[in-house]
């Protein structure tokens, strides 16, 4: 079955040009006959002017607004493309959660946490090839931001997006950023399903070493990454994108946030999974992904559409057939077709 498509659809706004075409040729040509009346009788004026023809200065105006709109359809550019069978390939069901926590803005790995984890995360979903992709971020409580998709490119674009005030309840939850994880999954084959949590690991205010154990009898591994140093830094606080100090305490004292790899470590451990960090381009992401590559496949069934196809050219084509039309037909009769009378225009 074929679709149809318009790749530039804005254009289709200059149809709107055509009426105004012909009201101004419709007010010309009373300003015309209206000056050739004053130079006398217009009966007389028309016998004085035996070649003026009235119809053919409207055949050129349809014949330039036929161009006209045959450039818009060109520039619109129509696409035919056409539905595929289903396609199958055997990948890894891969979900990503993502700490946006203020403590991600600590600078002890540049530029900060949050920006060097996302850089490591769109570098991972690169190499991920056959493999589906999700999106979980998770603060004070988890959202799913990317359910588990093969549009990679979409993934990442959303991913460029996310920042610390993405999750508006402040905290580090892993528990909740688990059990969003396990929840955005299908139900799919046994060993196919794997979560990479990647955070500083601090101020967690949940237990998630229970969600990890469930995750595992639920045949989904989960990875931990840790993103920091042992020494920690001190969290920016940025007001209309201007540094304005560092996080505080309660006494006043400035807040240094340091990486927690107890807890992370445990989890990855009770999930069935392996832990990692660094403070390289990939975080350690790299040592996952040949987990990832490792693990048993699953069939992952996608619908293919084929290529659009310009049709553009077809259009252009006719436009200037019109143009060669409209310059070719003279205002004015001709003497000599006017005597043979054949295929003559008045």
């Amino acid at each position: 079955m074929d679709f149809l498509r318009f790749e530039n659809q804005q254009y289709f706004y200059l149809f709107l040009l055509l009426p105004i075409f012909f009201l101004l040729f419709f007010v010309a040509r009373i300003s015309i006959e209206r000056r050739l009346k004053r130079l006398g009788n217009w009966g007389t004026l028309q016998q004085m002017l035996p070649l003026r023809s009235k119809a053919r200065p409207w055949l050129k105006l349809v014949l330039f607004s036929l161009a006209f709109s045959c450039m818009v359809l060109a520039a619109v550019n129509p696409q035919l493309g056409y539905k595929t069978e289903n396609a199958t390939s055997s990948g890894v069901d891969v979900i990503i959660a993502l700490d946006v926590s203020r403590s991600m803005l600590a600078e002890d790995i540049k530029p900060n946490r949050m920006e060097r984890a996302k850089l490591a995360v769109s570098r991972l979903i690169d190499q991920l090839e056959n493999d589906r992709v999700g999106l979980v971020i998770f603060a004070g409580s988890a959202i799913t931001q990317v359910p588990v998709t093969s549009d990679k490119e979409t993934a990442k674009m959303i991913l460029r997006t996310i920042n610390t005030g993405s999750v508006q309840v402040q905290g580090t939850a892993i528990e909740s950023a688990i059990n969003r994880s396990i929840s955005s999954f299908s139900q799919v084959k046994m060993g196919s399903r794997i979560v990479v949590i990647i955070s500083d690991g601090e101020n967690h205010q949940d237990n998630p070493i229970p969600a990890a154990i469930r995750a595992k009898e639920n045949d989904i591994i989960i990875h931990t990454v840790g993103v920091g140093t042992q020494q920690g830094a001190p969290i920016p606080v940025y007001q209309n994108n201007q540094l304005n100090g560092f996080l505080r305490d309660k006494e006043g004292n400035t807040v240094i946030s340091r990486f927690d790899e107890g807890i992370l470590r445990q989890i990855a451990q009770e999930g069935g999974g392996t832990f990692s960090s660094g403070t390289g381009p990939d975080l350690g992401l790299n040592n996952i992904l040949q987990q990832i590559r490792n693990m048993q496949q699953q069939e992952i069934e996608t619908t293919q559409f084929s290529e659009y196809e310009s049709r553009f050219h077809y259009f252009l084509a006719l436009a200037i057939i019109f143009l060669l039309l409209e310059v070719l037909i003279f205002e004015r009769k001709s003497k000599w077709l006017n005597k043979i009378k054949l295929f003559e225009v008045s």
